[in-house]
């Protein structure tokens, strides 16, 4: 470089006696990071595609890098309460049920991303709303609506002379003593797992007309005398109908258990459905024939007050710890596209159901009608916490498994009265 040259460089506007004297380097182009923490995805197929093609196309439609992290869903709430106390983790982070309750004073108001993907969408579905706001605040943007219907081995209950899946506690009661004695039990968990317990014992409750509070939020009635007669029935339809290795199941258990062939039905997702017909060499009845064609779908039975399931609500937080807000907003925005979202949406195959109205027209729901039952989940179910709000509180009672638990302990020998009351005094104890 010759002397002019040099001499021009450091006095030009943009040279570098113009940045010495800023103080301040040159303009560059900032990364964006995002790193979203979601469960495990009970569809393998799902996770795949958002590892794969969606973290490749956020940096190449966006210039964002995704870390997209998975973990089990157990495990979800210690990594939430963790980054909260610290400060660090995860900008997105996925919440299950009513979580994101308890979560409210940690997280950015969405508000203005929510109702700009709810108004494109067809609007929200009631339980995805009521659990992603407080108040006039959105404290998450609603992902999905899962949820359960039971799982049944069809053949077993033919020949157990059941044509079509018990509608009452009653039959279903019937026809597991007969399944039972053929080896062929029913299973369920009562253990401390986020889905399949919450999921199965709180509709047995209110199919009884038992409930954890009034309408009010306040009153605690769980020792009622309906609490009392759905335990003492559930006590007498696990030892007679269940595989009483239930009470330390967690999510997966079933699934595999069914899988095997060692249950006859059980209260799950559809995942089973979808992983025996991806597999229907590995998964096969004892006749030899695929598995899958020998299962469909049903609703918890009805009992003396209704039929009732609990629909399991997926929402996304932006925690406010987060250093990365634009570019989290920017790529929830982009994910909950109906290009991105739909891709995602149909790797589901029925699994889930959208936080959106619009998703019940997807095309998706008129491929298999066995996973065609799964589609109305959203609009016939219960929050947790009723008859009062899924508000935080309620939250609090299903994360100590209170419910779960208050089946568990009497399955175990305690006497159902005391076991209602026990329940009720700890369900107190948050609602004070």
């Amino acid at each position: 470089m010759t002397r002019i040259a040099r001499r021009n460089l450091l006095k030009g506007a943009g040279g570098i006696a113009a940045i010495l004297a800023s103080g301040s380097g040159p303009a560059l182009a900032q990364e964006k990071n995002v790193h979203w923490l979601r469960w495990t995805d009970f569809v393998p197929a799902s996770d795949a595609l958002l590892k794969g093609k969606v973290v490749q196309e956020a940096k190449k439609q966006l210039g964002i890098n995704l870390k997209m992290e998975t973990v089990n869903a157990n495990d979800l709430q210690s990594r939430i309460t963790s980054a909260i106390q610290s400060g660090t983790g995860a900008d997105v982070i996925m919440a299950f049920s009513n979580w994101p309750q308890l979560y409210a004073d940690s997280v950015v108001d969405v508000g203005d991303l929510a109702q700009e993907i709810g108004n494109a969408q067809g609007g929200f579905y009631d339980v995805s709303k009521q659990i992603a706001t407080v108040g006039n605040k959105w404290i998450g943007v609603p992902w999905t609506v899962g949820g359960g219907l039971i799982s049944w081995r069809v053949s077993w209950f033919k020949e157990a002379g059941y044509d079509k899946f018990p509608e009452t506690w009653d039959t279903f009661r019937e026809a597991g003593k007969k399944l039972k004695a053929k080896g062929r039990p029913i299973g369920q968990t009562a253990g401390h797992t986020f889905g399949d317990a919450p999921g199965w014992w709180y509709p047995f409750l209110w199919s009884f007309g038992g409930k954890e509070v009034e309408a009010d939020g306040k009153t605690v009635v769980l020792n009622s005398k309906e609490t009392v007669e759905s335990i003492k029935f559930a006590v007498a339809l696990w030892k007679e109908t269940m595989d009483e290795g239930g009470l330390a199941w967690d999510d997966t258990n079933n699934n595999r258990a069914f899988l095997s062939g060692t249950i006859s039905a059980t209260n799950n997702g559809a995942s089973i459905y979808i992983e025996a017909k991806k597999k229907p060499d590995v998964y096969q009845t004892e006749k030899g024939t695929p598995m899958f064609k020998d299962i469909q779908h049903a609703p918890i039975p009805k009992g003396p007050a209704g039929q009732y399931n609990s629909p399991g609500v997926f929402t996304d937080m932006l925690m406010s710890y987060s250093k990365n807000q634009p570019a989290a907003k920017e790529f929830i925005r982009w994910m909950h596209s109906p290009k991105v979202f739909g891709e995602w949406f149909t790797s589901q195959q029925g699994y889930s159901s959208g936080a959106t109205k619009m998703w019940e027209k997807d095309k998706v729901w008129d491929i298999d009608p066995v996973l065609a039952p799964f589609k109305d989940l959203p609009n016939n179910g219960r929050l947790v916490g009723y008859a009062g709000p899924p508000n935080r509180k309620a939250a609090e009672v299903v994360t100590k498994y209170i419910v779960v638990d208050m089946y568990a302990k009497a399955i175990q020998g305690m006497p159902a009265e005391e076991a209602a009351k026990w329940a009720h005094g700890e369900a107190a104890k948050v609602y004070v």
